[in-house]
Order: structure tokens, then sequence, then C-alpha cells
């Protein structure tokens, strides 16, 4: 975040509480590297945090309300939530998230004192899939563990960000993300294990290469019918291999069982789509052996065929981040290149030569708007740490 920007958020927090704020805080956002679809199939994931973010300014407050305000969107104003009616309503939007937070800390036997005047301000583009809603979910949860001094460890507010997601909000989604955000590195990737949560840090040393989120600008439309289209197709792919070997998840196999017993599988999608899955998981593996060697091709290598399997075994890219993958991996530039989060809209990312960027950015930006009818948007970033209290009040 520019200095500008933590200065206009202070600032804002003055304007709106009259007071000047006491402590700053940030959660990252994250992407996947690789391991797409995997998470409900119990297979391995491979995200990052990344340098884009949630930041919040705090003050306290001599009551037990809570007074929260975003910069993203000013116009909704100021929202005073109570302790004691901490209910999802749809006109409190963005809010309660924070009310779930608050919710679920408070039911687990934490005591919250006082309340907090909360100003945020995020710079995770809306609508790119980079998980700007576990970011929120985990800033507050940090914010609340130093407030009171609650001595919860990440998981804890990973769990509570992921229960926020499920029971308050109503998404059926996996823990990959609060996770990836959570447990975040500098310079390190998490193989994470969705079955068990067992995780393992990977040395993530970019040396040449610049890691570059390009966003489609289609809002990731990722139809809750389509999500579960794909989730019955690989549950059903699992049910005809089950009769022939004793599995619990599609991920339980290797490349090699696969390819002796896919032909049970006598849907050919849903044997495509089990194909990707199973691929998909190896690859991770590999990917992890690769960036412990510090094999930065290989690793590209991967990216590469992950897009293609996404694009022909999954069928959830489409024509916009099929043009960004395609224009990015024609370049000697660039070491690898793929879709990242669910598809069907969202971003894109790239390993890019640091000194060919201006000319990377130039040739996506032209192949995409002469094909798709609009720019899109580029962005550098780094891989991060975990959510954390800003030092100074810069």
């Amino acid at each position: 975040m520019k200095s500008s920007e933590l200065e206009q958020l202070k600032a804002s927090f003055n304007t709106v509480f009259g007071q000047a704020p006491e402590e700053l805080y940030f959660a990252p956002g994250r992407i996947n590297l690789i391991g797409e679809h995997l998470d409900y199939n119990d297979g391995h994931v491979f995200p990052a945090a990344i340098s884009f973010g949630t930041y919040a300014a705090v003050g306290k407050r001599n009551d037990t309300s809570f007074n929260v305000y975003s910069l993203n969107f000013a116009e909704e104003g100021t929202y005073s939530l109570s302790l004691d009616e901490l209910n999802f309503a749809q006109q409190d939007k963005w809010s309660n998230y924070v009310k779930g937070v608050l919710k679920y800390t408070q039911d687990a036997d934490s005591p919250i004192s006082h309340g907090l005047n909360i100003a945020v301000y995020g710079n995770i583009p809306n609508g790119a899939g980079l998980s700007s809603s576990a970011s929120l979910e985990l800033l507050i949860g940090t914010i609340l563990n130093d407030a009171y001094q609650l001595n919860k460890e990440p998981v804890d507010l990973i769990k509570i960000g992921q229960k926020v997601e499920n029971d308050f909000i109503g998404l059926n989604s996996g823990i990959m993300d609060q996770f990836a955000i959570g447990m975040g590195k500098s310079e390190h990737a998490i193989l994470l294990d969705c079955k068990d949560l067992t995780y393992e840090y990977a040395p993530l040393h970019l040396n040449d290469y610049q890691l570059v989120i390009i966003n489609s600008n289609k809002r990731r439309e990722l139809s809750d019918s389509k999500y579960n289209e794909r989730r019955s197709e690989c549950e059903q792919a699992l049910q005809d291999l089950q009769t022939v070997k004793d599995i619990d998840s599609l991920c339980a196999l290797s490349v090699e069982e696969f390819e002796e017993l896919k032909h049970v599988i006598t849907n050919p999608i849903h044997q495509r789509r089990a194909k990707h899955v199973v691929y998909e998981n190896e690859r991770t593996l590999t990917a992890l052996e690769a960036l412990k060697e510090d094999d930065l091709l290989t690793f590209g290598r991967l990216m590469n065929e992950s897009h293609e399997s996404l694009k022909n075994d999954y069928d959830v890219t489409g024509i916009e981040l099929d043009t960004i993958a395609d224009s990015a991996q024609s370049l000697d530039s660039v070491i690898g290149a793929r879709m990242t989060g669910a598809g069907f809209g969202g971003c894109a990312i790239a390993l890019v030569q640091k000194d060919e960027i201006n000319s990377f950015k130039q040739y996506v930006a032209e192949e995409y708007t002469k094909k798709i009818g609009y720019a899109p948007d580029f962005y550098e970033v780094n891989i991060s740490d975990g959510p954390k209290k800003i030092k100074e009040l810069v």
C-alpha cells in the first residue's frame, strides 16, 4: 500500500470518528499457484498470500458498540454493530463479515470488553477472485485477538473465518482461502492437504522473475449451478471407480492407477473431470519438489500444463482466461501462465522476467483487447506474510 493511501485511511478515520486511530493492521489476499478445483476432492492446493490486501485503522470506544466504515464503500456510510444483535442482514452488506467474526469470537467464550471504531480499505481488485472476503475475516479476527489479548492461534482465526463464510454468509466454500491468508509467509507458498489440513511451506525464490496477476476484468461468475455441477461430476466419477477400488476420493489415485482404471468411468465428461483432478494433484506434488530445488522452469511448465487441463478436461477457463494464458505463454520472457481461482472469469497469473514486464504487459493487453474488446489490468505482487499489526502509525 502506498503511504499516501495509508494517510488517506488515517485521515478518513479521523473525519468519520472524530479521533485519531490508535493502531493499523493488514491482512493479505491470496492466489493459488497451482492445484485448482482440488479442495473439494480432498487433494492438495498450493496457495500463497500476496502483498495486496485489506488495511484497517482502529481506535477504542468507551461503550460496547462497533462502528465500521469502508473507504471502498464510502457511500454506504458507517455501520453500527451491537454485540447483542449479531445476525445476518442483507442490508448490512459487507459489514456482515465483521458481524460474523464478532459473533463466533464471542461464541468461543472470548471476552470483548469494549467496542471499537474500525475503518478499512482494500486494494484487492473487486470481483477478481483473490479472496477479499477471507482477507477481511482474518483482518477482523487479528484485530480482536490483539485488542482483547485473546491469545488465539492463527488456525483458530482461520476456522472462525471459514465458519463465517459457511454458516453466517451461507457460502459452501472450503478452507483454502482463510488458510492461505492466515498462514501466509513471505517468499513461501503453502502446499496444503485439504483432507487433513497438514501443510508444508515451499520456498518461492523468484530471483529474476516477477509474479504478475492479470485481471481479465470479466467478473468471476462461478454460479452455484456450475460449481455444483463440477462437484457432482467428480462425485459420480468417484462412485464408478469405487466399484473396482476402495478409495474415498479421486486424489487417492496416482496417475498410473487412474490410467489403469479410467475405463470404469463410463461417462466421457466425468472421465475428463476425474483426469484433471488426479493429474492436477500430482502436479502440486511435483511443484513442491521443483521449488525445493529452485527449479522455476519446471514450476512454470507445470503452471502451463495446469491451465491446459483446466481448459480441456475441466472446462472452467473461458475465452478471456484462455486469451491471457495463450498470449502470455507465447512470450520467451514468460516461463509459466495459468488461470487462478475458480475460473469463469477472474484472474490469471504469470511468471515474467523482471526486465521484460513492460513489453509483456503491452503485448498481452493488445492481444486481449483485440480479441475481447476491453483491456485487462496488471498487478505486480510479492508473496506476503499473514495478517499483522503494522508497527508504526506512519
